[in-house]
């Protein structure tokens, strides 16, 4: 089967998810896609520009069966954009984050628009999929009050007429070897998530500087996707733990990214917001410790209800019992054994379904 892959936002999780399923997939797949800057833009043109770039393809002679996008398209304005051959295809929108529940800093800073843009993707979708369960049911959630808001005409029942078309598709993760870790030494805390508010790394190096003021011996990797605009605690931290940091920023290399994760005891989430956590889960996979909030998407990782023992892994979001447990940690031996949790996660495992996913929406039509 032959798949058209439309990605607006080729970078980050989007990037490593494409990557990852093309490289393993049995389906064909051709891959349109634009860089991973000015997202808000991305979403305003990705339509016009794919529009056109699609056009080009077709009067080359390529077809294809199945159009697969990121919640970064707006979909519906493509089909209506795209020649009917393309438009009518079978179609499926993968909601990497939705533009409905992702946190701003500030009340003021949300466009509605891009709401109402994943909104009508949903609508023009013959499948909607989403990166975990917790994901899907906070979005189909939050969408019928945010349609409330409209001051007539308030499209309900399309809202509702989403769930029937959803679904849960984790994303995959590449193997990544396992090592021994050091039992001697100080305790090796590594931060891996994007530098933004929303990771809370503000309550992170609160943490560590209530670890120092207790004289607990610690090192640090801090490590994670940069922007332009950093926020100022990153700045502060860096002469304040330089005596701590191991490695600080992003890691160039997937080689060295490894080695990051093989030279920590235990990873910390400190994160408002995440809708997956796929740093968390190669970090289990190299057997580092999972030290997590218990919320958002972590709970359904680590399913503590099956496995009560992990259990053990999440904290209750506050700095004092994250340090307390960091403070145990730094006794005790340190290695995970969580490692059959992460494989579950690995692309040779979850390719299958998800292509045989893909040729169910195709044969509907």
């Amino acid at each position: 089967m032959k798949i058209l892959a439309l990605e607006p936002y080729y970078g980050g999780s989007h990037q490593m998810f494409l990557d990852g399923w093309i490289s393993h997939s049995r389906h064909e797949c051709t891959l349109l896609s634009l860089p991973a800057s000015h997202w808000k833009w991305r979403m305003r043109h990705a339509a016009v520009t794919f529009a056109r770039q699609v056009e080009t393809r077709l009067s080359k002679g390529e077809t294809w069966d199945v159009l697969f996008c990121s919640d970064m398209l707006n979909l519906a304005e493509f089909k209506g954009l795209a020649a009917a051959s393309v438009s009518r295809l079978p179609t499926v929108v993968y909601f990497h984050e939705n533009q409905l529940t992702y946190p701003d800093r500030y009340r003021n800073e949300r466009d509605h628009h891009f709401a109402i843009t994943n909104f009508t993707s949903c609508l023009a979708a013959d499948a909607v999929w989403f990166n975990s369960k917790f994901h899907r049911t906070q979005f189909l959630n939050a969408l019928p009050e945010f349609l409330r808001r409209m001051p007539d005409n308030q499209p309900l029942k399309e809202a509702v007429s989403i769930e029937s078309k959803t679904s849960v598709h984790y994303p995959g993760i590449n193997n990544i070897p396992d090592e021994p870790k050091q039992n001697t030494g100080p305790l090796r805390i590594l931060w891996a998530a994007r530098w933004e508010h929303d990771k809370g790394p503000e309550l992170f190096f609160e943490a560590m500087r209530q670890l120092k003021e207790q004289k607990v011996s610690f090192s640090l990797n801090i490590i994670g996707e940069q922007f332009r605009e950093t926020p100022e605690v990153f700045h502060r931290a860096r002469d304040e733990f330089s005596q701590e940091i191991i490695r600080w920023g992003w890691r160039e290399s997937r080689e060295d990214y490894i080695r990051t994760l093989h030279d920590s005891d235990v990873i910390v989430s400190t994160a408002g917001h995440e809708f997956f956590g796929i740093s968390v889960v190669e970090a289990i996979a190299a057997g580092v410790i999972p030290l997590l909030p218990n919320r958002l998407a972590y709970p359904e990782i680590l399913e503590p209800e099956t496995y009560p023992e992990r259990r053990v892994h999440f904290y209750d979001g506050s700095i004092e019992q994250l340090v307390s447990r960091l403070h145990d940690l730094s006794r005790t031996r340190r290695h995970s054994n969580l490692r059959p949790l992460a494989e579950r996660f690995f692309w040779t495992n979850v390719v299958g379904d998800m292509d045989e996913a893909m040729d169910k929406i195709a044969r509907k039509r």
